[in-house]
């Protein structure tokens, strides 16, 4: 992965640009000749140096991408579409681990509830194992 500070640095770079091509937007739809055209050239020039800046810290920075997309991509298909499917296939996966955190927990109540009753002597015990496992323990 990339690190924290390169991709700080990229994020600096891309809003300098954008800034750049946000004077040039203005400059050119308040032109008023001579001193306008010089501003917009020196703009243009330092819009050159950002973008040569962004292009040379883009390259220290890693491009991997998962041969998945690759693959999905050169198969004609939206990388945005393969990553709704993604994210619905891990919504499903923790429905299903939330459905079995729910499940264990429940089954945790009721043995320790069967316990109680049938091992009395051991409540204090049962008691202490149901609380350390995040239950309410059995009355």
């Amino acid at each position: 992965m990339a690190s924290t500070d390169g991709l700080d640095e990229v994020d600096a770079q891309l809003k300098a640009v954008i800034d750049n091509l946000y004077m040039l937007i203005c400059q050119a739809h308040e032109f008023r000749g001579t001193q306008t055209q010089e501003a917009m050239t020196f703009e243009i020039k330092r819009l050159i140096q950002n973008l040569l800046a962004l292009c040379q810290t883009a390259r220290t920075l890693p491009t991997g991408l998962p041969q998945e997309i690759i693959e999905y991509v050169e198969r004609s298909r939206n990388p945005d579409i393969y990553t709704r499917e993604f994210v619905e296939l891990v919504q499903r996966l923790n429905q299903q681990l939330k459905g079995r955190s729910q499940a264990f927990a429940d089954f945790r109540d009721i043995l320790a509830r069967e316990m109680t009753g049938a091992l009395p002597d051991c409540k204090q015990d049962i008691k202490m194992v149901v609380e350390s496992t995040g239950g309410n323990p059995p009355v």
